[in-house]
């Protein structure tokens, strides 16, 4: 068994500046990460997707981000950025390995004892897939598993979802498909002013630490009218529907009104992936996690960052910081950095 203060779950953007300042304080770690290379899930992002497309990456703490041609994919250009960070860093990440259990006592799969845990372990290997009723012949896929639009080109796509991903599939499929149906379960909120960014932090932070399952930051920020919205209404593929009722064979339908369909892309967001916590019974009774800030309220040397308020380059590297912070005092460690 190795003996460790902070094992580090997860070496995305989140785990990496964690780490980072666990370091600082003076922390002994392992950082275990599930991805084959660096990057996160920004190795799974679609090739079309491009550095001058990307809604927000921000700089890791210590080292900024070097100039980039926006032209580069964000799956290349970002995972580049973060195995130089790693190696400038000097951070050493155990890959790949995906932890199964954490047990009582910070126990990591039988090889790896720690005094606190941070876990970064993210959404994008749990793609949230909405249930409605009946049955759908075409293809259907998670945003996760889009690769671009070549594949939809002549055909009637429906897209479903609010967020900034489905902006980028009807921006794209919608320039090559024989229709599209964009349909919501909300009327979209466009914001040409922008969000405040403190403010929608803040509704995210009411809700876990009341114990609620989070809400993502993207869905209280609106959409802004950034170049990938623009690009989808030049294509005129921003003409919103209410949720369908149910599926049929043919396609999606609103009570009696049946739109056909080859395919429904489901752009429905992402949940927090835990499901290797559960040991430790950290959820309340709401089904969420009570939390202080990024400490778990139940058992406060466990540190979630990523997870509600900080699901997002914005929070990462201040919630990385404040779970290092945090720990360095609870365990002892220096506490200036």
């Amino acid at each position: 068994m190795i003996d460790v203060d902070v094992v580090v779950i997860g070496a995305g953007q989140a785990g990496l500046s964690a780490s980072y300042f666990l370091r600082r304080f003076g922390l002994s770690q392992v950082i275990l990460d599930a991805e084959e290379s660096p990057g996160g899930a920004w190795r799974h992002r679609s090739p079309t997707l491009t550095m001058d497309r990307v809604h927000g990456i921000f700089d890791l703490p210590g080292m900024p981000r070097p100039a980039v041609d926006p032209g580069r994919t964000a799956a290349e250009a970002v995972p580049e950025y973060f195995a130089l960070y790693e190696k400038t860093m000097g951070l050493d990440v155990v890959r790949p390995h995906k932890v199964g259990t954490v047990r009582p006592g910070f126990v990591v799969d039988d090889k790896w004892r720690a005094r606190a845990i941070v876990n970064t372990s993210g959404t994008w290997t749990r793609p949230h897939w909405p249930f409605y009723p009946g049955r759908f012949d075409g293809r259907q896929l998670h945003y996760a598993s889009y690769r671009g639009p070549g594949e939809f080109t002549g055909l009637n796509v429906v897209v479903v979802g609010g967020g900034h991903s489905a902006m980028q599939v009807l921006s794209e499929v919608g320039a090559v498909a024989r229709s599209t149906v964009w349909v919501t379960r909300r009327e979209p909120d466009f914001r040409p002013e922008g969000f405040d960014g403190r403010a929608v932090v803040a509704l995210v932070d009411e809700r876990v630490r009341a114990g609620l399952p989070p809400q993502s930051v993207v869905s209280v920020t609106g959409l802004t009218y950034t170049p990938i919205v623009k690009e989808a209404l030049e294509t005129g593929a921003l003409t919103r529907h209410p949720m369908f009722t149910h599926m049929v064979p043919e396609g999606v339908a609103w009570n009696d009104e049946v739109v056909p369909a080859d395919v429904i892309i489901w752009a429905t967001g992402f949940r927090a992936d835990l499901r290797h916590l559960a040991p430790l019974k950290l959820r309340e009774p709401g089904g969420g996690i009570r939390m202080d800030g990024t400490r778990v309220v139940a058992n406060p040397l466990v540190h979630l960052v990523g997870y509600g308020p900080s699901a997002s380059t914005v929070g990462a590297n201040r919630a990385g910081r404040e779970a290092a912070r945090d720990l360095a005092r609870r365990l002892g460690a220096k506490t200036a950095a």
